[in-house]
């Protein structure tokens, strides 16, 4: 594995203490491990099929699975637990035979039930334990869409749950899906699990999602990474900026970067203060040793490396000519961003929305004031506007919460293009004014990529493949905008949008900007027919909400198993129509006035899976 280092300032003045951001990178290297074949896998995927799922995201996650099996080879060993009030394993543990039959096996799942989140994920961390070895990658695949709310549903234990089960070398990694589930829980057994968390934002991500873990998974080239710090006299480290599991060593930190990936470098970023150095020239500030475990000619091994960290000591005047290391810059700005959302989420949390917005626009002041002509930079200036603007606002919602810590949990554990600022909860282009031709404007589209909104030129005379920066709050996927200039960034790799942005609509849909249409309210009486018979059958929820019929004793009872309500209140719902184990989607329902209860409104249809 090839470790390399560099600084923000190579260059520092005499007399004067500095501080300065150190970038390790790790990097491994297939050619050294002699073309050896991937590590086989001992795998369990472990999927809700609560009923909250049902429709579009179990399709879709349904879909993914059976993609990834088709990755598998006979090495692998593969187990499919699925748990909705329940758990069952409905794939045994055992080597990829036949993929037909898995694949068939998992195209039968069908959605229903609460979320007993720990009795799936358990089951799954048994199974891989029947063939636990250190020659295979042992991991549980968790894809939730809800709240743990059967079994044990308290998130500090799962939490403590999942690194025991990593010391004992069963790895998690979290797939949250939706709207609905606990980011908090899911990010924490991650962490906790030394695996990977991941936000399905839409259910067509399933599949990119699960392809980048299987990237990772199959090129796994060294396991444990762990990096020491060995410091200089009068040298510290001010700061840690990734978020990797850190034990203190005095002034000599013990750092966990686990997993280290052939598609993925492993980055550390240490932000270290400097005391007054007088001497001119070279000179040693740290050491960092790190060791991992890899593969070689059949049987892991453990290797040991140290790289030395050296900085210039100059005069005053060179140290200040000198330009800093754009990359390193950009890289602890990024990492520093990620923290700041973290720190605006716990504001947010606690009501206090200002504050909250006032730390993303005091580093989106300062991004602003030092713009590095970088599409990545380009775009952490949208976010943060728009979710600053959302902040001051007041809606800070489920799906704007989700992305921000999507957004700093991928920045400070990965480096994966794919995954950095993924997010598609955009505003809209409703308020802006609409017109039915071009003018001599530009024409450009909204579409959703690789889980993010992006925005390109369609216009003649532009390239197509080039990104395009454009207020967020205004993205809508599918939109066609009307823009009055654009603009080539300094360094020639993406556009800027300028001047007025219109909405490009049909002939007789034009309307002038800052109008707004009112939806009607769908709250309406129950209709129902007088037999689950003569029911409407859909096979999507859309906007609706899953209600499900179980027996208690010798009652039916109705239960909402969408998540954000209680699963344990009944509900009015009509008696000729219930059918144990069926599901149903109603326009909506609403808490009963003294409380306890749900009372379902407008149309009701089944659920066809």
């Amino acid at each position: 594995m090839k470790a390399t280092y560099s600084l923000s300032h190579s260059l520092i003045a005499a007399h004067h203490p500095s501080t300065v951001d150190l970038l390790i990178s790790f990097q491994g290297e297939a050619e050294i491990r002699n073309q050896a074949p991937r590590r086989p896998l001992n795998l369990s995927l472990v999927i809700d099929r609560s009923g909250s799922m049902a429709g579009a995201p179990l399709k879709q996650a349904i879909a993914a699975a059976q993609r990834l099996v088709e990755h598998l080879t006979p090495e692998d060993y593969l187990s499919i637990v699925t748990y909705d009030d329940t758990a069952e394993v409905v794939f045994q543990h055992q080597l990829v035979q036949d993929k037909s039959a898995i694949r068939q096996v998992i195209g039968k799942i069908k959605a229903g039930g609460c979320t007993n989140l720990s009795g799936g994920w358990l089951m799954g961390c048994d199974r891989v334990a029947t063939q636990q070895s250190t020659e295979r990658i042992n991991r549980v695949l968790l894809l939730t869409d809800g709240q743990a709310n059967v079994g044990i549903t308290d998130s500090q234990i799962l939490i403590n749950t999942a690194r025991k089960k990593a010391e004992a070398g069963i790895i998690t990694t979290t797939l949250g899906f939706g709207s609905y589930f606990n980011e908090d829980l899911l990010i924490g057994m991650a962490n906790a699990a030394e695996g990977n968390f991941y936000f399905i934002q839409s259910p067509d991500d399933a599949s990119d999602v699960f392809r980048i873990e299987l990237e990772s998974l199959t090129s796994v080239v060294a396991q444990n990474l762990t990096v020491t710090m060995q410091l200089e006299e009068s040298v510290e480290i001010a700061k840690i900026l990734n978020n990797y599991r850190t034990t203190a060593l005095g002034n000599n930190p013990e750092i966990f970067l686990g997993d280290v990936y052939e598609v993925e470098p492993k980055k550390l970023v240490v932000e270290l203060s400097l005391p007054s150095l007088t001497n001119l020239g070279v000179t040693n500030i740290a050491t960092v040793s790190y060791k991992y475990q890899t593969v070689v000619d059949g049987s892991i091994q453990q290797f040991t490396d140290a790289i030395p960290i050296v900085i210039t000591i100059a005069s005053e005047e060179a140290a200040n000519s000198s330009q800093p290391d754009a990359v390193v810059v950009e890289q602890a700005s990024q990492l520093r961003i990620a923290k700041v959302k973290e720190e605006a989420i716990a504001l947010a949390d606690k009501g206090d929305y200002t504050a909250a917005s006032q730390k993303l626009r005091q580093t989106l002041e300062a991004l602003q004031q030092a713009l590095h002509e970088s599409f990545e930079v380009a775009e952490e200036i949208e976010q943060l506007d728009h979710y600053a603007q959302r902040l001051e606002s007041k809606q800070f919602d489920s799906s704007m919460r989700k992305e921000m810590r999507d957004q700093s949990y991928q920045a400070l554990k990965r480096d994966r293009g794919d995954l950095k600022l993924r997010g598609v909860a955009a505003g809209s282009a409703s308020s802006l004014e609409a017109v039915s031709h071009a003018d001599t404007g530009i024409l450009v589209q909204c579409f959703r990529e690789g889980g993010k909104l992006r925005v390109r030129v369609i216009s003649d005379g532009y390239n197509p493949d080039f990104n395009v920066q454009f207020p967020r709050n205004l993205r809508q996927e599918g939109v066609t905008y009307v823009v009055d200039e654009i603009k080539l960034s300094a360094d020639s790799s993406f556009y800027r949008a300028s001047g007025t942005i219109r909405r490009l609509v049909k002939p007789g849909e034009e309307r002038a900007a800052n109008t707004s249409s009112t939806k009607s309210s769908k709250r309406q009486k129950l209709n129902a027919p007088t037999s689950a018979a003569d029911l409407e059958t859909v096979d999507t929820v859309g906007d609706g909400v899953l209600v499900q019929c179980v027996k208690e004793g010798k009652k039916l009872r109705a239960r909402v198993v969408s998540d954000g309500y209680d699963p344990n209140y009944n509900m009015r719902f009509p008696r000729d129509i219930r059918e144990e184990n069926i599901l149903y989607v109603v326009d909506e329902v609403e808490e009963a006035k003294n409380g306890g209860s749900y009372i379902a409104y407008g149309k009701i249809r089944r659920l066809i899976q």
